[in-house]
């Protein structure tokens, strides 16, 4: 269990830059006292003492305010971010390496016994707000939007948004994102609402810089084969001059 709290400390270094030091991670970040708890009440509940299993979660949603259900399956280093708020239902079953934020519920939709909980694959990152609903699987590597209510499958590798979820899978989409993440964040955090018009102006903004990088790079590739020397033009070009380009091309 030990092992796995230094694999987890590790975890929170890699994916929240806010870290400082092993004490403050030990102290104050509740996600690593939940899942230190959990593991407690999992390994309880396994050996068939089911109330004090319960009885040890509902200590640990008191003292962090994140509700894991004893019989939840949880991979390696699973990492709550913030954590207020989060659910997560008795048969979910979380893989490795899955990132949850705030307010994120893992439910079911039905009163029905057996599996009626999510299933996140390895890598899954699932935004503020998000509810994740039904015995769906989410595939390794994908991402749910901020605020998403996703009650469908999500492909591996997927971006799933909006309320219901649909699910981003074209290449502009991964574009955008790739922009974004040069760009200094990732735009599912956003809450890439269809009717939220501060998301539609930054995705317009996105592929507006995708376009324009593609066409400088379409334009440069020309210059090349008329045998432009671009570093060398450039080095030398009165860069001030608005007409500085179209010198280069004559």
């Amino acid at each position: 269990m030990f092992s796995r709290l230094r694999e987890d400390i590790r975890s929170v270094f890699t994916r929240d830059p806010a870290a400082r030091s092993v004490w403050e991670i030990l102290t104050c970040y509740p996600g690593i006292h939940a899942l230190f708890l959990h593991r407690i009440a999992h390994w309880l509940w396994s050996c068939r003492l089911r109330w004090l299993g319960r009885f040890v979660s509902h200590w640990a949603r008191f003292l962090t305010g994140i509700e894991i259900h004893p019989g939840a399956t949880i991979g390696r280093r699973f990492f709550i971010d913030h954590g207020m708020g989060v659910v997560i239902g008795e048969t979910a079953v979380i893989g490795d390496d899955v990132t949850l934020y705030h307010s994120v519920t893992l439910g079911g939709t039905s009163w029905a016994k057996g599996r009626r909980h999510p299933t996140l694959g390895d890598g899954v990152v699932v935004g503020a707000g998000a509810k994740v609903l039904g015995p769906i699987t989410v595939g390794a590597g994908a991402k749910v939007g901020s605020n998403a209510v996703v009650v469908k499958d999500v492909p591996q590798g997927a971006t799933a948004v909006g309320n219901p979820a649909r699910v981003i899978d074209g290449e502009e989409a991964h574009q955008r994102e790739a922009k974004a993440g040069t760009m200094g964040f990732s735009a599912y955090a956003l809450g890439q609402g269809v009717d939220d018009p501060v998301a539609r102006a930054i995705h317009g903004l996105l592929d507006h810089a995708v376009e324009t990088d593609r066409r400088l790079a379409l334009l440069l590739e020309r210059l090349e084969r008329l045998g432009v020397d671009i570093d060398d033009e450039l080095a030398t070009a009165d860069r001030f001059n608005p007409n500085y380009l179209s010198k280069i091309v004559d």
